[in-house]
């Protein structure tokens, strides 16, 4: 059996698999099991910042594997304390950090920490948001899609919609119920809603959600799995909005592609005792090595500004492509949403019928997430490669989009 018959045999059936598999990464290229050649602008759902292969993860990886894997977070490390002292000097405001595995354990974490923190119950987030498929985070995820064969799901969340400040004030209470039930914890929100079609934050909006919940005692989570490190031109994306989370959510390239989550605290977070919650694999020294590396990485190559500059130049050469079928091109640094007139679906697969990898953001959105390392030659190769594909008569019978 080859690799794709090997894995359509042992499936748990949640995904729906390509016709190629995928064997080898460097940069912003992956190679096919047959040595074809693609241009990867999904970057493992925004994972793979750094690109592929990065030499100096590489190495820091296997440095470290032969020094120590795991390691419960009850014994101290020095990986562990590099990582902490980078990612907190990284944040200021935001002093402590809690290591996991995962973006939507991050998510659980905050959630916790939040309503401990305050003794309420409340959480908010936005329509068209997505924190993840864990129960706690998929309560606060709005697509019905991922919620409905779950239900019921966790009490105590709503949902508002996004850059609207009045909404938010109505939603979030104060009026006194037993236990805290029903009273707002926490704010919960994506500086720039990836899955939910890749729409940015108004900043007259962010800086008046910090305002609300700072006057209404209320904590503000940042939800940074997809944009953070770097991916929308500064290392986290609240910091073009001029505002502190008290809580930030951290994980997807945080250590280089080596599964890791991190939840960074301010201040007013509170009540926080050991045996409260933890991670059996949270902040193993594997992981803390491959982060700080990351982070090295990032600084050294400045790969912030090389999003914010790219991100331009793509969105730029996209718009300027002006064709009848693209309703809106937006985004911020690298993370780029181009909003069609009808369903994407087949347009990603001509895509990669080209070799270019792609996502979606629902079903008219086609999002660009490519390794933040990308050439400008690859980007032009990507342009050219839209330009034909969105130019061509393709149907979009295919129901589920």
């Amino acid at each position: 059996m080859n690799i794709i018959d090997i894995e359509n045999k042992h499936t748990s059936g949640l995904y729906t698999k390509q016709n190629f598999a995928i064997v080898r990464g460097q940069g912003a290229l992956l190679w096919d099991s047959g040595g074809n050649e693609y241009i990867d602008c999904s970057s493992g759902h925004g994972v793979a910042n750094l690109g592929h292969a990065h030499p100096k993860v590489a190495a820091a990886i296997a440095e470290q594997a032969t020094k120590l894997v795991t390691l419960f977070e009850t014994f101290p490390n020095d990986q562990r304390a590099a990582l902490m002292e980078k990612l907190t000097t990284l944040t200021p405001g935001l002093e402590r950090v809690f290591f996991c595995n995962s973006g939507t354990e991050a998510i659980e974490a905050a959630i916790k920490f939040s309503r401990v923190s305050t003794g309420r119950t409340g959480i908010i987030a936005a329509m068209r948001g997505f924190h993840g498929r864990t129960l706690g985070a998929l309560s606060a995820t709005w697509n019905k899609k991922y919620r409905e064969a779950f239900e019921p799901l966790v009490p105590d969340y709503s949902h508002v919609a996004y850059n609207n400040i009045a909404a938010l004030e109505k939603a979030v209470t104060d009026n006194p119920a037993e236990g805290g039930r029903g009273k707002t914890a926490a704010v919960l929100l994506e500086p720039v809603q990836g899955e939910g079609g890749v729409y940015p934050a108004d900043p007259a909006y962010m800086e008046a959600v910090r305002e609300l919940c700072t006057a209404r005692g209320v904590l503000l989570i940042m939800d940074e799995v997809q944009t953070g490190f770097g991916r929308t031109g500064k290392l986290f994306a609240y910091q073009h909005y001029g505002i502190t989370p008290d809580i930030l959510c951290v994980a997807k390239s945080l250590a280089g592609g080596i599964p890791m989550g991190a939840v960074l605290l301010g201040a007013a977070v509170k009540n926080l005792a050991p045996g409260l919650h933890g991670s059996t694999f949270g902040g193993n020294p594997l992981s803390c090595a491959a982060a700080v590396a990351a982070l090295t990485v990032i600084e050294e190559e400045n790969l912030p500004q090389q999003s914010a500059e790219k991100g331009k130049y793509l969105v730029e050469k996209l718009r300027a492509l002006n064709l009848p079928i693209v309703r809106e091109v937006r985004g911020l640094g690298l993370m780029v949403g181009i909003e069609l007139k009808q369903k994407v679906a087949p347009y990603l697969k001509a895509l990669q019928e080209k070799r270019i990898i792609a996502l979606n953001a629902g079903l008219t959105t086609i999002r660009l997430l490519p390794p933040l390392v990308i050439t400008y030659g690859q980007l032009d190769q990507v342009v050219a490669a839209l330009a034909e594909v969105l130019a061509a008569e393709i149907s979009t019978t295919d129901e589920n989009g």
